[in-house]
């Protein structure tokens, strides 16, 4: 049996919201398929530190965020050069920009 998703679009602007109502700055930063676009969030720490997280599901099947460039924050150049790579292999790819200095993310999340 087909598990039921919540489209890509209403993720995006689902998260947007959570971001705006709790006084943190969300981007939209690229457009993907509003169907079923994969999802990068690019995370501003603050001082030139950067990670990004890529959507993935963990070992229980359950959503979850991979730190797609390792654990040590990296620079914003780094950060691009990860996100450029993806796009190159999916078009459909969809990214978010939080500024969140604490490292945690405003929305439920497990992140690996």
């Amino acid at each position: 049996m087909a598990e039921d998703r919540l489209k890509a679009k209403l993720w995006i602007q689902a998260a947007i919201r959570t971001c705006v109502a709790q006084g943190i700055m969300a981007t939209v930063v690229r457009k993907g398929d509003e169907d079923a676009g994969a999802i990068l969030i690019k995370q501003n720490l603050g001082n030139g530190a950067f990670r990004v997280l890529s959507q993935v599901r963990a070992m229980d099947g359950s959503p979850a965020w991979l730190q797609a460039t390792g654990p040590e924050p990296v620079d914003e150049a780094k950060a691009d050069a990860y996100m450029a790579r993806q796009i190159d292999r999916d078009w459909d790819l969809w990214i978010i920009e939080i500024e969140e200095r604490s490292g945690r993310l405003p929305f439920e999340a497990v992140v690996i």
